[in-house]
């Protein structure tokens, strides 16, 4: 497949309580596109061409035929942020704690990458990284 311009990229993500969600990731400093956000959906803006829909699980089920996991027991998929330094990779796993989120490891330093992650009141795994710019190159 040629990827001629870019796409657009729409996570899905079963939660609990729409809104419990919502204000957790809020305090995280994400912001949410009204447009596609609702009783049963938060439209999250990650990037320019990036979102998480948070869906709850019953609106969620819509979707799919398959079962929802256990988050509290079994890990769906590991969702990346970056930022654009370690103080702000800290900041964020920080507030996510502090909010209602879990830590998952500690911080971890490879010189080029600097990462930390988190679970969401979900359960959802995020890991949090800077990359050196020099390394991206």
């Amino acid at each position: 497949m040629t990827n001629s311009k870019a796409r657009k990229l729409f996570v899905n993500l079963a939660v609990r309580d729409v809104k419990q969600s919502r204000s957790f990731f809020s305090k995280l400093g994400f912001e949410f596109n009204e447009k596609f956000s609702g009783e049963n959906t938060a439209c999250m803006l990650v990037g320019v061409d990036a979102f998480v829909m948070l869906l709850s699980e019953g609106f969620f089920k819509t979707a799919t035929s398959r079962t929802l996991v256990d988050t509290t027991k079994y890990i769906e998929s590991m969702c990346a942020l970056s930022c654009e330094s370690k103080a702000e990779v800290d900041e964020m796993v920080k507030k996510a704690i502090a909010n209602g989120g879990q830590s998952i490891n500690a911080p971890q330093d490879h010189g080029f990458m600097y990462q930390w992650g988190f679970l969401d009141v979900d359960g959802h795994h995020w890991s949090v990284l800077w990359m050196s710019p020099e390394s991206i190159q």
